[in-house]
């Protein structure tokens, strides 16, 4: 970053710290503070590492979204995602069998658990429940134990998928700003539509060849954090295979907030999953509206042999089309092949041809994406794209 943009950064988070104190002491002072509540994200580790993050928040009391809901009151939540008052200073503690461990919050409500376990981590499930608690706190709350999940990718896992959001599994319209807009806007988990085939083809590659149903998802986005609650709803609601969401902070403590470089977010969080688990390949599943056929081409360059193929889904006209095309080219090259479709069920029959899912497995997926698009009955949502 140029010096002047790094000195109007600082500027920036100085007087955003400082409004933020001030603001916060006088609600306190107030007394109009909501209660304080624990938000653990979803994350990944391993029998010998743990790492718990989420964020204490006032709490908002978001409601989960339905068919029903007014375009009103879904433009109300997302106001309300956004216009979060954090909680710093806050002291969690997370209850492991090798006894309790504290960390307090950020000054953004943020807090990490990264550490390595007295006592291995042991279970036979693909996630571990961990209880944690908010044990003080410069506010009202209540001492409640919350689950926080932590993924543990079992031995036999046969391939790891970590797969983009926004225009990959949903249709957001990403490379359209007004139909974006009205997408993340007036729409909540139940109205956003995923693409035809997305539901099927995931939990296929889920299952696996092995039939155990124990291939690790991971989703990487360049989506807020603000957005957690509303993604992980829309994947429960769609039965998309659950994952830990690995998404960036929105505030002006990013210096993405003045570079406007989220691609080095994504390889980074794509690089600590494939750095974590050492044993295991990947499959990359991605769009080419922004920049994934790119970040993937960079991945492979730095993890020779672990990137087994991609799928991309073809959103893109123009410019961005014939990058995506000659990434694919060069990827051919380097020996891996990167499956450029509008289609879900091409990228099916590529899996099920390279023994990545069962070829049984097909039909389920071109059923899912007839009922997705309305061309058979089976599905209460109308105009799935």
């Amino acid at each position: 970053m140029q010096n002047w943009k790094k000195k109007l950064l600082n500027t920036a988070i100085q007087l955003d710290d400082i409004f933020d104190k001030q603001v916060y002491r006088l609600r306190q002072r107030l007394g109009i503070m909501d209660t304080i509540h624990v938000f653990p994200f979803r994350t990944y580790g391993t029998p010998h590492h743990v790492y718990v993050r989420g964020r204490v928040l006032e709490d908002k009391k978001i409601a989960s979204g339905s068919t029903t809901d007014h375009l009103f009151t879904n433009l109300l939540n997302m106001y309300k995602r956004f216009e979060t008052d954090e909680v710093p200073g806050a002291t969690l503690q997370l209850d492991l069998p090798g006894g309790p461990v504290k960390v307090v919050s950020d000054k953004e409500g943020y807090f990490v658990f990264n550490f390595k376990p007295a006592t291995p981590l042991l279970t036979q499930k693909l996630y571990l429940t961990l209880p944690l608690q908010l044990v003080d706190a410069p506010g009202p709350f209540t001492k409640a134990v919350v689950n926080a999940e932590m993924m543990i990718p079992p031995a036999d896992a046969e391939y790891g998928i970590i797969s983009d959001i926004d225009d990959t599994i949903i249709r957001t319209g990403a490379t359209n700003l007004v139909a974006m807009s009205k997408t993340v806007l007036f729409s909540n988990a139940v109205t956003r539509l995923p693409f035809a085939g997305v539901t099927a083809f995931y939990q296929a590659l889920q299952l696996g060849r092995n039939g155990k149903r124990n291939n690790p998802f991971f989703y990487v986005s360049s989506s807020p954090w603000n957005l957690y609650d509303l993604l992980i709803d829309y994947m429960d609601h769609h039965d998309i295979p659950q994952g830990p969401l690995l998404l960036r902070d929105f505030g002006i403590q990013s210096e993405s907030f003045m570079s406007g470089n989220y691609m080095s977010h994504k390889f980074i969080a794509i690089k600590q999953i494939l750095d974590t688990y050492p044993h295991l390949n990947f499959v990359l599943v991605g769009d080419s509206g922004e920049q994934d056929p790119g970040i993937y081409q960079e991945v492979v360059k730095h993890f020779p042999g672990r990137i087994i193929c991609m799928y991309i889904r073809d959103v893109a006209a123009g410019n961005k089309q014939e990058i995506a095309q000659q990434v694919a080219l060069e990827l051919k090259t380097a020996g891996v092949e990167m499956i450029l479709t509008e289609h879900t069920v091409k990228a099916a029959e590529h899996a099920a041809a390279n023994g990545l899912i069962f070829t049984a497995e097909i039909a389920a997926i071109v059923q899912d994406e007839k009922e997705d698009l309305g061309q058979v009955p089976g599905k209460v949502e109308p105009g799935i794209l």
